[in-house]
């Protein structure tokens, strides 16, 4: 369906998006802001559709939060990722907290007390040059390219500003295989890796040696401390180049004083190495072997510390003994009703939840609530600007 309407545009959605109405039918319109009034293109529809989408491409009333796109090539028709480049830094973040807001509101019954910090450095570069981690596919030509929004039509990159200055050389500056995956990796401690199809790469060939090189160091520093870690460079690592210090400083600050954690979804061991600082105990449990390993080899040097390869809800099932306090980083789908219930099961005094996604965070909150944990505070952190994302920590305390 291709038809253009005039919309006026209300709230923020979930999604990156605003809604809007058309002739008394809810309309997803994505590259506007609430209270604009634009023409849209309707890229999703139909007459029997419950609610159309739709792109704004042209503005005829406009915010005063709009600025020139930081990204023209995540515009209307353009490719993913880069949903509210034409939002104002500041307004980025009100739209974040207002998607947060009404999470809460709606799915947990409370009022979301927190705010949305910015991570250091981001209002200095604009909220852009803050990836350290891309993946593309190169289209039949051998460029970088993503996919269009919504589609599987590949789009060659012209730029990008997401992506810190050497992300984005060794991305746009080589060529390679059609249809490979391209992942490009700049640790903090270590050189940057480019691989095509998990294969290292070597001037955008594969690099098919044994030992070609594949691992990566990272380096996180909180308040004078330091802890280093290993991964494979297509292991799971958060993206943003101050996300791992800000997220261990936000959860080592309301762990408290217990003396045995458990930490759910642990990846590589971010969270896990500097909450056994000092001897204490801890238990991870990940279920992605590689990931394990990684966290094995990050914590080999901490007695205090064990690592379990599995399903996080089952693993609870069948018992991790007493713990005061869990920290849990679920996938942005949220731990849910089966993993909850097995783990207020055991009674821990204190949660810590890290959460990616507003409604699943919320979600989860109503789900607590109901098994004895009360929600004490929470504050969002603009680890992704340009896009819808936003990164939550929360506290829980068992009544």
């Amino acid at each position: 369906m291709t038809e253009t309407i005039r919309l006026e545009v209300g709230s923020p959605a979930h999604g990156g998006h605003c809604i809007a109405r058309h002739e008394g039918r809810a309309v997803f319109v994505r590259h506007a802001l609430p209270g604009e009034v634009v023409e849209a293109v309707v890229t999703e529809g139909g007459a029997d559709a419950r609610f159309w989408r739709a792109d704004a491409v042209a503005v005829l009333e406009a915010s005063a939060d709009r600025v020139e796109s930081a990204w023209p090539g995540a515009g209307p028709g353009g490719v993913g990722g880069g949903e509210l480049a034409h939002v104002a830094l500041a307004a980025q973040r009100a739209w974040k907290l207002a998607v947060l807001k009404e999470s809460f509101e709606r799915f947990a019954g409370l009022e979301f007390p927190g705010r949305v910090a910015a991570a250091p450095g981001d209002d200095d570069r604009g909220g852009l040059r803050y990836r350290t981690r891309v993946t593309a596919t190169a289209d039949a030509e051998g460029r970088a390219a993503m996919h269009r929004h919504r589609s599987d039509a590949l789009v060659p990159l012209e730029s990008m500003p997401l992506a810190t200055p050497e992300v984005e050389d060794a991305l746009l500056g080589s060529r390679f295989p059609g249809g490979a995956r391209i992942t490009v990796v700049a640790p903090s401690a270590s050189e940057l890796r480019v691989l095509a199809d998990g294969v290292p790469t070597r001037a955008g060939r594969p690099d098919r040696r044994p030992n070609a090189p594949r691992g990566v160091r990272e380096r996180v520093e909180v308040d004078g401390r330091s802890w280093d870690y290993r991964l494979d460079a297509s292991g799971f690592w958060q993206v943003h180049r101050e996300a791992p210090a800000v997220l261990v400083g936000a959860v080592l600050g309301r762990v408290g004083d217990v003396s045995r954690v458990a930490d759910l979804y642990a990846g590589a061991g971010l969270l896990t190495v500097p909450l056994a600082e000092g001897g204490r105990e801890v238990v991870a449990v990940e279920s992605d072997r590689r990931g394990a390993r990684a966290a094995r080899r990050n914590v080999h040097d901490l007695p205090g510390v064990s690592v379990i390869e599995g399903d996080v809800r089952r693993t609870l099932e069948s018992g991790l003994g007493p713990v005061g306090a869990v920290v849990l980083d679920p996938p942005r789908s949220g731990a849910g009703r089966r993993t909850l219930d097995a783990l207020a099961a055991g009674a821990p005094d204190r949660l810590v939840y890290v959460a990616c996604d507003p409604v699943a965070l919320a979600r989860d909150t109503a789900l607590l609530r109901e098994r004895g944990y009360d929600f004490v505070e929470a504050e969002a952190f603009d680890l992704f600007p340009m896009t819808h994302h936003v990164e939550t920590v929360a506290t829980f305390q068992r009544r």
